[in-house]
């Protein structure tokens, strides 16, 4: 399914004050222009219904209830005026074009007189330039039906892309009972409809100029309206996109009283609140820290004297009786444990603080992770694959202590094979540690390197101080570096380092 399009409000705005005026004009210019159209339809009709029925008045007596060719030639003529001609009908016979025909000429109005030359049947009578002639085939059957019933009818017809008013009307005998009959005489005429189409068409256009500049004006009050809205809902956006970035003390300024000025009011008073509950927050946050990193070197002088007790204890462990001995142990390695959460405890609060520095060397990468892994006793049970020569200017304790973490955990919690892979190129170094067991949950992976998280809530406590990874991280980012993890295709976690071969010396770091 396509995206639908993301029309801005000023767009919106736009289209909608156009939308209106458009439905507006075409509602009102509509129906002036029906009803218009219709009156002066029913006008012309009703005229030409009322001439037509005056001249055929003046028709009775007729000679004969009979009438040949001649008698409903003078029908027709009697019936036509200079603005429509006329057609006599009696049974299937109709007028012809009797003597003398009047036709106009180019150059003016003055008629030629010419009994010689007959009219084109069914031609009649057409003495103006705008009136039609009217043939037989412009009469509709249904039309020849109901005046043939002896009612007065008329239609509207398009003859030859013009349009035209045809009425009909039959020639009624008076009985002496004063009762009527249909003498069988029907007189059609036909009268041109130009001129009022041309008023309607005037009317039409000028219907569309006034919907054109209904249109216009419009579009410059929606203009007008949404600079109006957008100008304070763009400084509305600034301000939240500000506040967004951190600066708490962000405000809009309030110009009237309107929803708008309500709305810069709200937001005014939420960044308030938020800029107090954020400097409650950081307090709040620093305290906290203070207090790990307090307690944390408070804790290093009486550890430093458990771990001396404790050593004593691990070496008589093996003289004193079992549960004594298994207590020793145990009292043993709970110091060494207590004592590495408290150094990262210590480091951690120094990442904190920011006062964590780069010791910046020249050294060797391939040698580092060799050294590294001798260090732990664990080139047995990790393969690598490590290129000579790599070098870059790192801190080899901070490098140190971000590898032991990863080939740590993969070889705690995943399966062999443990591999790493060093990779190089001018400006990055890249190094992969890679277990092959079953790999992190994917519900896992978004917290792997947060502190103290457990995969499993079941799980107590572990060996580490489940801040192992996030000390990684953050000595890898302090060397302007990342740390990231993700499985493999084929099974097993993949944690990779990337660190600049020559990063940028911090201010005040010492060498």
């Amino acid at each position: 399914m396509a995206p639908r399009p993301n029309l801005g409000l000023r767009a919106r705005l736009l289209s909608a004050f156009a939308l209106l005026c458009v439905v507006t004009a075409a509602a009102v210019a509509g129906g002036m222009y029906v009803q218009a159209r219709n009156a002066i339809l029913q006008r012309t009709q009703d005229a030409a219904v009322q001439a037509m029925t005056s001249r055929l008045e003046a028709l009775f007596p007729l000679r004969s209830p009979a009438p040949g060719p001649e008698e409903l030639a003078e029908i027709a003529r009697a019936a036509s005026d200079r603005n429509s001609s006329a057609i006599a009908v009696y049974h299937e016979a109709h007028s012809s074009a009797g003597p003398p025909l009047r036709r106009s000429r180019p150059g003016g109005d003055t008629p030629d007189a010419d009994p010689e030359v007959p009219g084109p049947p069914p031609v009649h009578w057409r003495p103006g330039g705008d009136m039609p002639i009217l043939d037989p085939k412009m009469i509709s059957p249904e039309l020849r039906r109901t005046v043939a019933g002896g009612d007065i009818a008329w239609q509207r017809v398009v003859w030859q892309g013009e349009p035209v008013l045809i009425i009909g009307a039959p020639l009624m005998i008076a009985e002496r009972d004063r009762t009527t009959r249909a003498s069988g005489i029907e007189v059609y005429t036909a009268r041109s409809l130009l001129p009022e189409q041309r008023n309607i068409d005037e009317l039409a256009a000028g219907a569309w100029l006034t919907g054109g500049a209904a249109l216009a004006f419009a579009v410059v009050l929606a203009l007008l309206a949404t600079r109006g809205v957008l100008v304070p809902v763009r400084e509305l956006g600034r301000a939240a996109r500000l506040l967004g970035k951190g600066e708490m003390r962000t405000r809009i300024a309030v110009r009237g009283s309107d929803e708008l000025a309500d709305v810069a009011h709200t937001f005014n008073n939420t960044a308030a609140e938020l800029e107090r509950h954020v400097e409650q927050l950081r307090e709040m946050e620093a305290d906290a820290r203070r207090f790990v990193a307090d307690v944390s070197h408070e804790l290093r002088t009486p550890l430093a004297a458990l771990a001396a007790v404790a050593d004593v204890l691990d070496e008589e462990a093996a003289r004193l009786p079992e549960p004594a001995g298994r207590a020793a142990r145990l009292v043993s390695q709970e110091t060494i444990n207590l004592t590495g959460l408290v150094n990262d405890l210590i480091e951690i609060s120094r990442f904190d603080s920011g006062v964590a520095a780069l010791a910046l060397n020249e050294i060797d990468m391939t040698e580092l992770v060799r050294a590294t892994l001798r260090a732990r006793g664990w080139p047995e049970q990790v393969h690598t694959e490590l290129p000579p020569a790599v070098t870059a200017r790192l801190d080899p304790r901070r490098v140190d202590v971000i590898l032991a973490n990863l080939v740590g955990n993969a070889l705690r919690h995943g399966e062999p094979p443990v591999s790493v892979r060093l990779t190089a190129d001018p400006h990055w170094i890249t190094v992969e540690v890679r277990d092959h067991g079953p790999g992190l949950d994917e519900a896992v992976l978004p917290h792997v390197f947060d502190r103290f998280y457990k995969a499993s809530a079941a799980r107590a406590r572990s060996e580490g101080s489940g801040l192992g990874l996030a000390i990684a991280r953050e000595n890898a980012r302090l060397h302007q570096g990342d740390l990231t993890v993700h499985n493999a295709p084929d099974g097993g976690a993949v944690f990779t380092l990337r660190l600049p071969r020559h990063p940028h010396d911090p201010a005040g770091a010492p060498e």
